[in-house]
């Protein structure tokens, strides 16, 4: 008789217990032991197949694609620290407020280039909630506007490299993490300039919504105007460029190149004269904070995918998806509307490690291109994160939001950005060379090289 069922069971189990708040990494482990256990005594589970755990474990430390996530972290976390995003934020506000909308699109702006800087959805949500949406409601902006801007800026984190999610994707898929920085390089520019446009439509069609700056915040003109983006713009700008250019130039891998990125974030706060020890220390406790949490959730993941492997849930889940009417477009239809429901309800690391080793021999089966399928799922995690009631986006801002703005304010701000967020998944799933084209750019460049 068949034990797949056990496998069926499991995968329900890690839902309920996850629902209950218990930790995500020991939730993996336990729940995988309790099957390991229910297994043996069915005889559907082979002990010697625990044996391999060890050299999966000491195969995950030895990856140098996992160094990238400490080290783009520390960057994000310098920068946000030392007060230098902060200025960046005021700078661009100062140079798109004579515009309507323009303080939003400038949000959205300077969203797109700390989550370049940072890779970390909460640090950029909360730093963005705190720095500018006094600022915006203090200078008449529709409260749902503000927060739907904030939270979709810092959002889009995820989508830019060097964003953690990337990172996770790019070791769960099995592919090169240059392949999906590369990658999302299009899709990012894109929903950028998406919410970018929505914001200042508003401020045209609706000025009442996002009105322009006053004359008295634009008085900075000229040479004064030119030095403060020179010193607040410019810096950060050159410290992203080189190192997603390095990246993309072949010059460095991202572990390198977050390493350099690490030193140069270092090197900026210092020549502003913000680095001390405090800084030096707040920032690696964040950091170990962060990417503790991310090696604790991959050691109980994979303890929990061997055994859902082990009594045989992926040959499972292969044969259903894989015999789906309308095979290819039915597959990438369900494994998004799965994804995007599991996204309103659970962080991305959680849903990485469940779905992916589901996902990918589909992929390999139905000849999907895996860096592609990588950045609709990111854009579509997005798009979850976004969705009330439960979107974790929406949790962080409203944290830090003041008493006058309420989570209906928040809820209804964010729904114009998650429709066009869909617009532009739609967008990416219809042409894939958006994804495709860079990597074979760059990849033809290394060969001709």
């Amino acid at each position: 008789m068949s034990t797949e069922w056990l496998a069926v069971l499991m995968f329900i189990g890690i839902f309920i217990t996850l629902s209950f708040g218990y930790p995500i990494g020991p939730t993996f482990a336990g729940t995988a032991m309790i099957f390991v256990l229910i297994g043996l005594s069915f005889g559907a589970f082979h002990p010697e197949l625990l044996r391999i755990l060890p050299n999966r474990w000491f195969g995950t430390m030895s990856d140098y694609t996992y160094l990238a996530i400490p080290y783009f972290i520390y960057m994000g976390a310098i920068l946000e620290k030392s007060g230098l995003s902060k200025d960046l934020l005021e700078t661009v506000g100062i140079l798109f407020g004579r515009i309507p909308g323009g303080l939003a699109l400038g949000v959205i702006l300077v969203g797109a280039l700390l989550g370049a800087a940072t890779g970390v959805v909460a640090a950029s949500v909360i730093a963005m909630g705190l720095i500018s949406l006094p600022v915006m409601l203090r200078f008449g902006y529709d409260k749902g506007l503000a927060t739907g801007a904030i939270a979709s800026a810092g959002t889009i984190t995820q989508l830019i490299p060097p964003a953690t999610v990337l990172v996770v994707l790019a070791d769960q898929l099995g592919i090169p993490l240059g392949d999906l920085f590369i990658g999302s390089i299009i899709p990012s520019i894109i929903l950028t300039g998406a919410y970018g446009l929505y914001c200042v439509g508003v401020g045209i069609f609706q000025p009442h919504k996002a009105p322009p700056m006053p004359a008295e915040a634009l008085a900075m003109r000229g040479r004064i105007l030119a030095l403060r983006i020179l010193k607040a713009l410019v810096p950060t700008l050159g410290l992203i460029v080189a190192v997603l250019g390095s990246i993309y130039a072949g010059f460095a891998t991202p572990s390198e190149a977050g390493a350099v990125g690490s030193l140069g974030g270092i090197l900026l706060a210092a020549a502003y004269g913000k680095l001390n020890w405090a800084l030096l220390r707040d920032a690696a406790m964040d950091t170990l904070r962060i990417t503790s949490l991310v090696i604790l959730i991959l050691f109980g993941s994979t303890l929990f995918s061997l055994v859902f492997d082990g009594l045989g849930g992926t040959k499972l889940m292969v044969r259903l998806l894989t015999g789906l009417p309308g095979g290819y477009w039915s597959f990438l239809i369900f494994s998004m509307v799965a994804v995007f429901l599991l996204g309103i309800f659970l962080e991305f690391i959680e849903i990485c490690f469940i779905v992916m080793p589901i996902f990918v021999p589909v992929c390999r089966e139905l000849g999907i291109d895996l860096a592609w399928f990588g950045i609709l799922m990111d854009i579509n995690l997005l798009t979850a994160f976004l969705s009330p009631p439960v979107g974790f986006t929406l949790f962080y801002l409203s944290s830090i939001a003041p008493p006058e703005v309420k989570i209906e304010d928040i809820f209804r701000g964010v729904v114009p950005f998650m429709i066009v967020t869909v617009v532009v998944l739609i967008i990416v799933m219809i042409w894939p060379e958006t994804v495709t084209w860079l990597i074979e750019l760059s990849e033809a460049r290394r060969l001709s090289g």
